[in-house]
């Protein structure tokens, strides 16, 4: 292992970090914490006539196209459509993004629509629970869509030794700005200042996460450059979307062509689906399961926040030392450990929600950083943006079968306990596959020069 300093971070590294900051209001504030919970006691004033916070239990469903939905499920099935409809889109961003002229536009301009379609989240009032599910479905495109230009950047910014250390910077970054304005909503949720109802606090703090992604955007678009497009294969087609899609259809052919990339795809696959399950799930589940009000779930997710800042930090250091793939690893042993504990919790007890909070924290940033600068080894070169889109069909907004099955549990067994339980699956999969690849024949494959630690 090298001992040479590393080289301080450049305005163009700073610019793309702050990106993370900006888009991370995003899924803590809408997508992690509030909106959740929100629409689901939407949902089940819709089906019962009254909201989630009443004393009574709901258990009536939701009639939608014949088909009959547990309000408490519908959030779940919700992000499963916006996550099945992700894995036709963003490979078409991503095919497009290798071939435009400026990435840091359409990443701006992708995510500044979202912002837009987030902002609208206001009006859900009442019992309106179709607006905000289309609204759902429709912002996480567009999230996902931003994240792949986004996450192919990072190979324009960082030399292949340093992206283990920007990629975790970043992560950091992005869970600080998502912390700070997740800590101002607290204070909005819980005080509800010149007499807001609650309601109509959780609403404006949806709207302040969609401005806070929409200002924090400019910053990027203003520092990032615009990097030549590098060796992306020509394909028939006049249009650049008929040459997108030849991309995306010879790419799916050519995967097969470089087995420990396809290898890890489908480990990450498996074991994102359990992080992004959890990431999903929790509020509700904090809620509905365990009794806990929006002001004891805002605080938890502050601690994971916080704790996830340094717990990107301290990964990026581990894997300096001991590389990427093996600390990926070590961090899915926790994971299993974590939904473990989860299971066991008790009802409205806070400290041990919150000790399980710092767990989570410690290995959250972490796995997802270190996956991403990992897997941008495992890139053929100028093929970055569309291999990103594939990974990001398995990224944070796709985590399409691991909340279908937490659905599928709680419809079945009328609790979230056992739906928490059934994730583990997800983490020992994709450990157990991960394990098996071989990282230094991988980069090697997609025609890469190994890092010196991997």
């Amino acid at each position: 292992m090298s001992t040479t300093t590393r080289p301080r971070a450049t305005a163009e590294q700073r610019g793309w970090y702050f990106y993370d900051w900006a888009n991370s209001a995003y899924i803590t504030t809408i997508g992690t914490v509030l909106f959740a919970p929100y629409l689901t006691s939407v949902a089940e004033k819709a089906a019962c006539g009254f909201a989630g916070d009443d004393d009574r239990k709901c258990t009536e469903n939701l009639h939608v196209l014949g088909l009959s939905l547990s309000a408490g499920s519908l959030v779940f099935y919700v992000v499963t459509l916006a996550t099945v409809l992700s894995a036709f889109v963003l490979p078409i961003i991503g095919a497009v993004a290798d071939r435009v002229e400026s990435k840091r536009r359409l990443m701006c301009g992708l995510a500044w629509a979202g912002s837009v379609v987030a902002a609208l989240m206001f009006f859900v009032t009442g019992d309106n629970w179709q607006l905000g599910a289309v609204l759902l479905v429709v912002a996480n495109l567009f999230y996902g869509a931003s994240i792949v230009v986004y996450d192919a950047i990072l190979v324009d910014i960082a030399a292949p030794d340093d992206r283990d250390h920007v990629s975790s910077q970043g992560w950091a970054f992005g869970y600080l700005g998502g912390a700070l304005l997740l800590s101002l909503n607290l204070v909005v949720v819980t005080v509800k200042p010149f007499g807001l109802s609650t309601e109509s606090a959780v609403r404006i703090s949806l709207l302040s996460a969609a401005l806070w992604w929409a200002v924090f955007t400019i910053v990027p678009y203003r520092r990032i450059k615009d990097h030549p497009v590098r060796g992306a294969a020509p394909v028939e087609g006049v249009s650049l979307m008929q040459r997108s899609f030849g991309q995306l259809f010879r790419t799916l052919r050519e995967l097969r062509g470089y087995p420990q990339t396809l290898l890890f795809l489908v480990a990450y696959l498996f074991y994102n689906d359990g992080i992004q399950t959890v990431i999903y799930s929790a509020s509700v589940y904090g809620e509905k399961e365990l009794g806990f009000g929006t002001s004891i779930l805002i605080t938890t997710i502050l601690i994971v926040q916080f704790v996830a800042f340094g717990g990107a930090l301290i990964f990026g250091r581990v894997a300096a030392r001991f590389g990427g793939h093996r600390t990926i690893m070590g961090g899915l042993a926790v994971w299993v450990l974590v939904v473990c504990i989860g299971f066991f919790l008790p009802a409205e007890q806070v400290v041990p929600f919150f000790v399980l909070a710092v767990l989570i924290g410690l290995v959250l940033g972490g796995t997802q950083a270190l996956s991403r600068s990992f897997f941008s080894q495992l890139i053929p070169r100028g093929r970055e943006a569309e291999y990103f889109s594939l990974y990001q069909a398995c990224e944070r907004g796709t985590s399409w079968f691991g909340t279908l099955v937490f659905g599928l549990v709680h419809q079945l067994t009328d609790s979230y306990r056992p739906a928490i339980l059934a994730l583990i699956a997800f983490f020992v999969i994709g450990g157990t596959l991960l394990w098996r690849l071989d990282p230094r024949k991988g980069v090697i494959e997609a025609g890469n020069v190994p890092p010196a630690v991997l």
